[in-house]
Formats: C-alpha cells, structure tokens, sequence
C-alpha cells in the first residue's frame, strides 16, 4: 500500500506539499534510491530502528522519526523487515514553521516531533479515512509561524522565474546584496540560492515529463524551460543523478500521485 494525500486545511498547504502512507506488511527487503529535491521531509515509522543509514525494522520497536533536508544527490535506502510509516513533504521552508535550529547538513534520525501518545493515535487510523483529519489536528497544535521576507520572497521568484533565473536578478530585485541573500538563504534552507535553483529545475523538468506530458521530447522540455541546448540539460542530470536523461527515465517510477519518483533496486 502507497497512497499520497494532498493537505485539506488552509494553512498547512502553504507549508507542507503531500503526506504519503507507506506498508508493506510482507516486506523482506526494499532497496530503492530517492533524487534530489528542494522539499524536507519528517518519515515516521511505526518499530524500527536506523542502522548504519538503513532503515531496519525492529521487533517491538518503539517508532523512528526521522527529519531529512532538502538534498542535492542521491539517497539510498534499505527497508528490512515489514513496513509501517507516514511520511510529511514540507514545502521550503515549511519544515521551519514546526521545529527551530534545524541541522540542515545531515538526516536527523532521532527526531521528537510527535510524543508517543500522539504516534499511537495515528498509526491506529493509518488506515483509516480519519488519518488526514487527525495528523492535521496535531500539526496545527505544533506551528509556531517563522516570518522571513527574505527566503520568502526568494522561494517565490525562483519558482516563478526558475527557467530564467540569475542571482544579480533576485538580488536587483530584493534590494539586498547576493552575500547577505547567500547567508540567509543558507541558514534557513541549508543551501546556496545557485543550488536551490539547479534543484528546483531539476525537479520541473521531472513534472514536465512525468506529469504534463511523458511523451515530450527531452529536446522539447530543455527548449520549454529555457536550458541554453540539449548540452546543458543533459549536464544537469549528470550533476544530479551522474546519468543520462534517458537513462534516469528508464530506471525509475513514478508511485503514488506526487512527484514521487524513485529507483527501485530487484533483490
């Protein structure tokens, strides 16, 4: 079972992308790499413990919460044993409107977001038409609005002109100089604004493909998004995922109805 669900409450859907329920009651070993993305995440598993950077389950286990940054290269993970988990997609900087001094640099994997009480109540509903219904109950209780016209405003230019982006540009049309924008956006995102925008093209060129039209041309969607010729965009993907376009495509699938799109290895 793999199902996302898109926020219902207003104000968490300026925060927060999708949630996605995640069993495999059967599982022996899953092995599957994630690609760079410009969303945080928080996975929440039902009994198990983080061995090594693989996610192996543990037998009377107490949950595992894990925080994941915003990423620029590949993540491969292990799934042993069943599977039970729920898993938030924060939008940038949303993960920052429920926990404060985030360590952006690596996964946090002995996270506190939700007390015990409040796992149990909702992995009791998992599967169940109440979950949405009852995780947004809990997360409104845990906002604590963080204002910063700077990476607000940032996020919102680059995602609208990110095919035609500059640095002097955001920076012209903030009024602050790139150092201090570069400084900010680090601290709150965890990464350089150039490789916030190489990310977050990298990602649109992923929903052209895979969920405007999968049968545009790589020629077409390098030509649509501005890439100065099939060169340059294929440079990208190698940056990102050291592979050829055509390759990524043909390795990878799509789950769920988000952006979801992983690379699952045969055991």
């Amino acid at each position: 079972m793999f199902t996302t669900f898109k926020p219902n409450n207003k104000l968490l859907k300026k925060y927060i992308d999708y949630y996605y329920v995640d069993i495999k009651h059967d599982n022996t070993l899953t092995v599957y790499d994630c690609f760079p993305h410009y969303n945080n995440t928080i996975s929440v598993y039902k009994s198990h413990e983080y061995i090594e950077e693989n996610t192996v389950y543990k037998q009377n286990g107490i949950p595992l919460q894990i925080f994941t940054p915003l990423r620029s290269d590949v993540l491969h993970i292990q799934q042993i044993g069943s599977v039970e988990r729920f898993v938030m997609v924060f939008k940038p900087f949303g993960i920052n409107q429920f926990l404060t001094n985030i360590d952006f640099s690596s996964i946090i994997d002995d996270l506190d977001f939700f007390n015990e009480d409040e796992c149990n109540h909702l992995f009791n509903h998992i599967k169940s038409e109440e979950f949405i219904s009852i995780i947004e109950t809990i997360l409104l209780n845990k906002i604590t609005r963080i204002e910063n016209v700077i990476i607000e405003n940032s996020i919102d230019y680059i995602f609208k002109h990110y095919d035609d982006f500059t640095v002097n540009q955001l920076a012209d049309y903030l009024g602050f100089s790139r150092k201090h924008i570069n400084r900010v956006f680090k601290e709150n995102i965890g990464v350089s604004i150039k490789n916030f925008h190489e990310i977050v093209l990298f990602r649109k060129t992923i929903e052209e493909k895979l969920l405007h039209n999968p049968d545009e041309t790589f020629t077409s969607i390098a030509h649509k998004l501005n890439f100065t010729d099939q060169s340059h965009f294929n440079r990208l993907y190698k940056k990102f995922v050291s592979e050829s376009p055509n390759q990524f495509y043909k390795n990878g699938q799509l789950i769920g109805e988000q952006d979801t799109f992983w690379r699952f290895y045969k055991d």
